[in-house]
Formats: structure tokens, C-alpha cells, sequence
């Protein structure tokens, strides 16, 4: 994937960037003293965007312009290519979804009537796209309706790599939409699991415990439901070791799990709890059958195959 440029709404430019000017810019004299599209430098930075940058050009002129009538060199050169909502609103690639599928609370067996159903799936986009300048964008999302798309190679990597939402996207029981390509994929779901799994669920597990202990120290609370999640997480880790499979659903732990949700379970008991499973965690890798690392070459052997499915017009 290309890396693209970025600009924050937000963002404000840094003493030492070099600009475009959007609008000529006029002198004390009242003619201009550079054209739109000079190029200068920033010299002093505002603290918000109401106010005004200063702007030192090649001959030393200095002006005071407004961050509207600027755009960073970088992006300037980039133009259209860099437009990414340009891609998404003419090539049509919400139309080019392969497996959607429900993900979060619902299928962990965990969900409320409050829960929200979040989609989540994978996008082949056309090979005229693909192969173009413009490229195509990693994901595409849609936060009105909770759903998000990975554009396959991205998809296919993340899995490799054992991240734990994509595998439960490959293992979730409710599926809504698959193409015969789409099913292929899932066919071959058991390629992506490997001991990488332990590395990957335990040491994010680990990290984010450790950043919980500061928020207790330090603000006296953390979130409960990322907790949950996290314990859900080592639970789903040691049987895929075990078991060589992604339990998604994992209601049969529902109460325990809920006791953290809802506040009713002490922290030394959940921290009791965690410790539990990381010996088991341990243990599972140990006595595992899975391989040591996934089939890389099964998984690149479906991308090519998918990469010239692609040039058809239909989706394959």
C-alpha cells in the first residue's frame, strides 16, 4: 500500500514548513509581491486556526496568512492522488465487498439490548483501481452503520500476523454476505493460525494490564469493559492453542465475565483471574499442535489468484 498524506482538521503547521500559497499575495503597495502558488516557509505559528500564520517567502517578504490560503508542499504535489474520499465516491467500493460478517458483543455471546451490531469484512477492489495512481485505501469505513472493511492483502496480513479481530472475523458464527471467493477464504481460515497467537493475545493483554495499574494509581479507575474484553481475550488465545480453532462465542464464561462489566468483581480477583490464565496460556503453548508460524505461502498463493480474479468486471 502507498502511504498518503494526511492532514488533520485540526492540525496546525509548525515553524519551518514549507507552504503553498493559495491566493496571490499583495505587498504594502498594494501589488502583488508573489503569485498564487509561491512557495514559502513558515516562520511563526499560530496557537488556533482563527488566527494567522507568518509566511517568509524566497526574497525575505514576509506575510501574515490564514491557514484557508495555505496547503502543505507535500500535499500540493500530491493532488488528486492524495484524495482518497475521491476514490470511495466514484469507484464504488463498498460494491466490492467479498465476506461481511457481525463481530463484537453479539457474537461473543455477550451482547445486551443495548449492544451495537458491528460488520466487519473484507473488500477486493478492481484491478484498474488497484494497478491506477490513486491506489486504494486500506479500509473503508462507515460509522453511521458500525461497519468497517479491510482491503484483502491488508486483511491477509493482520491475519498472518494473528491480530485477534481479524481472526474472528474468519471465525464468527453470523455471517451475512459471502462471494465464492469470500468462502475460499474462509476455507482456508486454519492457515492463519499459528503459535503467533500467543505472542500477539498475550503480549497485548500484558501491555494494556499495565496501563490499567497506572490508571488505578493515578486516577483510582479503569474502564471495566475493556477488562472484560481483555480477559475474553486470554480465554480465546488458550483454546485456539488448544484446540486449533477461534472460540468467538464465548457465553459459556457470560456471568464471570459480566461481574467485571458491571463493577461486581474485585480488582484482586480479576488480577487472580488474569495470573490463572496466563499459566495457562503458558501451558496451552507448550502441549500446542499448531505450527510455529502460519502457511505464508498458502496465504500469498489466494492473494494473486484474487489479484486476477480482480481484473474481471464481476466480482468474483
Amino acid at each position: 500500500m502507498k502511504s498518503r498524506v494526511h492532514n488533520s482538521p485540526n492540525l496546525i503547521y509548525s515553524a519551518g514548513t514549507q507552504v503553498v500559497v493559495l491566493k496571490s499575495v499583495q505587498g504594502s503597495n498594494g501589488r502583488v509581491a508573489h503569485p498564487a502558488g509561491a512557495v514559502g516557509v513558515i516562520v511563526r505559528s499560530p496557537q488556533d486556526r482563527h488566527h494567522s500564520y507568518r509566511v517568509r517567502f524566497v526574497d525575505d517578504f514576509e506575510a501574515a496568512l490564514h491557514h484557508d490560503n495555505l496547503m502543505l508542499l507535500a500535499e500540493y504535489k500530491q493532488g488528486a492522488i492524495n484524495d482518497t474520499n475521491q476514490v470511495l465516491s466514484t469507484h464504488g467500493l463498498f460494491d466490492r465487498v467479498i465476506y461481511r460478517c457481525v463481530v463484537g458483543s453479539r457474537a461473543f455471546g455477550l451482547g445486551t439490548e443495548e449492544s451495537d451490531t458491528d460488520r466487519r469484512g473484507v473488500y477486493l477492489p478492481s484491478a484498474d483501481l488497484h494497478w491506477s495512481l490513486y491506489g486504494v485505501p486500506e479500509q473503508l469505513e462507515n460509522e453511521r452503520t458500525e461497519e468497517c472493511y479491510w482491503e484483502l492483502q491488508k486483511f491477509l496480513v493482520m491475519a498472518l500476523k494473528g491480530n485477534p479481530n481479524i481472526l474472528e472475523c474468519l471465525y464468527t458464527p453470523l455471517i451475512e454476505f459471502v462471494t465464492p471467493l469470500g468462502q475460499e477464504l474462509l476455507a482456508m481460515r486454519e492457515a492463519f493460525l499459528s503459535r503467533l497467537v500467543y505472542q500477539t493475545y498475550n503480549g497485548y493483554v500484558m501491555s494494556q494490564f499495565k496501563r490499567m495499574e497506572a490508571d488505578l494509581r493515578n486516577q483510582g479507575k479503569v474502564k471495566p469493559k475493556h477488562v472484560m474484553h481483555l480477559i475474553r481475550l486470554l480465554l480465546s488465545g488458550i483454546h485456539v492453542l488448544r484446540e486449533g480453532f477461534v472460540p468467538v462465542d464465548v457465553g459459556q464464561h457470560r456471568e464471570r465475565l459480566f461481574a467485571i462489566k458491571n463493577e461486581e468483581m474485585a480488582w484482586d480477583d480479576i488480577e487472580a483471574w488474569r495470573k490463572q490464565l496466563h499459566a495457562e496460556f503458558d501451558r496451552a503453548l507448550e502441549e500446542t499442535n499448531l505450527p510455529e508460524r502460519p502457511d505464508y505461502e498458502r496465504a500469498n498463493e489466494f492473494l494473486v489468484k484474487a489479484r486476477r480474479l480482480a481484473v474481471a468486471e464481476k466480482l468474483p
